[in-house]
């Protein structure tokens, strides 16, 4: 017989409560055999999508109830994850750092304070917040001015030693050295906006009146800007930052507004301008330059910031797939074990911490999956997540995926235009993955019996436009999985106007995000 609709809408209730209370006991009302072999054959056809045909395809559905495998096809195979990469290092984060976890940004003085002059110097410390904005630097200038500083004699010395000096992955791409999504890493950033795209300038541009008017949030002269754009009929502007340099150039036509996320060249160098631009502004004149270095043993405390939690930070880190949340996370982590804040260090926890947890096909090179070199397997991405269901953190880090069809950005995140009229919709809570040629889903879904699935979906080596489709549909079969019925045929709902097939809404964030 065929589900009705109320069926659906009963078993789409029922998944929240699914995950609530982490591993499920083996049911034995569930007959293990049955439905498997209609779900086979519809996944079996929808990937025999001609789009595939040159293609890899990994995919692995698991009952989380019984631990029966429902559905394998190249379960073992290395292939390019993508952002679900962010899985194992948030997951790994989490158990290593602790879900109340705080970044700490602090100033310092190595001198003596007489009347209003402090003598020595001024050092600004950060440990890698990413949630700093220039109003939280212009907060801690503040409190410098509040305590009866008004000239520095000394420098002002910007600390960034508690991650090490390299900055980009070592196998990002060169051209994706001015994008927002590979923004450099550093312990002293800041951010532009609350989703915190921590070592970027939003830089906007308007028709004003005969002219192309530029602004930028935050507002700062850090950047040189050479614009040379007009007006026109149409907007068709593009605002790049030139390799290894503070200059963006500004150039095409511009009708309607039109902004761009700039990766800054230094982000230390731009926070320390954002904090000394404050320091002046509340009457706190800094005598000597600005100038990299590390904080002296002894220098006493005065003035200090706390980061939200890392539980907090996980929702923009995860709905919006975070590559620099990411990276910071994972100097962070080897800070903390091996007291490095390197790649290789953090890189060495998180690949730890999965094997530790049953994963065996892996290769991490960096915490976002912006490496085109990481690989896992879409049998290690279950296993992963089959095994933080036991964690005591799991229900605030399965909160923080991604919700297929809610179009609330922090809820739905970089689902939030997939799946919306399906079974699939507020039911299905996974991670999403884009590269040009990759696209990965992999999360958790509650079938049509109330039955919580694991899955993992990795799709390689396409030529053609994204067959993210073909994971929706996955998905949707899955939230209609059923024991005791037959699946009824759902036809997708087209995402939002404008979205771009090829790749998620974290890669397009002026428009999409």
């Amino acid at each position: 017989m065929r589900r009705t609709s109320a069926s659906l809408v009963a078993g789409a209730l029922v998944a929240a409560l699914a995950w609530a209370s982490g591993p499920s006991s083996p049911a034995a009302a569930l007959d293990p055999s049955a439905g498997v072999a209609d779900l086979t054959q519809d996944i079996n056809q929808i990937l025999s999508d001609s789009r595939l045909t040159v293609a890899r395809a990994g995919v692995v559905v698991k009952s989380a109830t019984t631990g029966e495998e429902l559905y394998a096809s190249d379960a073992g195979k290395l292939l390019v994850p993508a952002s679900n990469t962010k899985l194992f290092t948030s997951a790994a984060a989490v158990e290593t750092l602790g879900l109340d976890y705080r970044f700490s940004t602090t100033v310092l003085s190595t001198g003596r304070k007489a009347g209003a002059v402090l003598t020595g110097d001024l050092v600004l410390r950060g440990t890698g917040d990413p949630t700093m904005l220039a109003e939280d630097y212009d907060a801690l200038a503040a409190k410098i001015a509040k305590a009866g500083i008004k000239v520095v004699t000394g420098r002002l010395v910007a600390d960034d030693t508690w991650f090490d000096s390299q900055r980009l992955g070592n196998d990002w791409s060169w051209s994706d050295e001015t994008a927002y999504y590979a923004a450099p890493i550093s312990a002293l950033t800041a951010s532009p906006d609350r989703d915190y795209d921590a070592g970027t300038v939003v830089v906007a541009v308007a028709a004003d009146g005969g002219k192309v008017k530029v602004t930028t949030t935050p507002e700062t002269d850090y950047l040189k800007i050479v614009n040379r754009a007009t007006v026109g009929t149409e907007t068709d502007v593009l605002i790049e930052r030139q390799h290894n340099s503070r200059t963006v150039v500004i150039t095409g036509t511009v009708a309607d507004p039109y902004q761009e996320w700039v990766a800054v060249d230094d982000p230390t160098a731009y926070a320390s301008s954002l904090f000394r631009t404050s320091l002046a502004e509340h009457g706190v004149k800094v005598l000597g330059q600005t100038v990299p270095g590390a904080a002296p043993a002894g220098a006493k405390e005065l003035a200090a910031r706390q980061s939200m939690t890392l539980g907090e930070l996980l929702v923009p880190f995860m709905k919006l797939s975070n590559n620099i949340h990411a990276e910071i996370l994972t100097k962070a982590m080897g800070r903390k074990v091996a007291g490095q804040g390197t790649w290789s260090a953090g890189l060495k926890v998180s690949t730890d911490y999965a094997r530790a947890n049953g994963v065996q096909v892996i290769n991490m090179r960096d915490g976002s999956g912006l490496s085109r070199r990481d690989g896992f397997s879409p049998g290690s991405i279950v296993r992963l997540l089959t095994a933080v269901r036991g964690k005591p953190w799991f229900d605030t880090w399965y909160k923080s995926l991604p919700i297929a069809g809610n179009a609330d950005r922090f809820v739905g995140g970089t689902l939030r235009s997939r799946m919306r009229g399906t079974p699939a919709a507020n039911n299905v809570h996974a991670k999403t993955g884009s590269l040009t040629g990759v696209t990965a889903l992999s999360g958790y879904v509650t079938s049509a019996d109330g039955e919580p699935l694991i899955f993992s979906i990795m799709l390689n080596q396409y030529l053609s436009a994204s067959p993210k489709d073909i994971e929706d549909k996955i998905a949707v079969r899955l939230a209609q999985f059923s024991r005791t019925a037959t699946a009824e045929a759902v036809q997708l709902r087209a995402a939002d106007p404008g979205t771009a097939g090829d790749l998620e809404c974290s890669w397009l964030k002026p428009v999409h995000c």
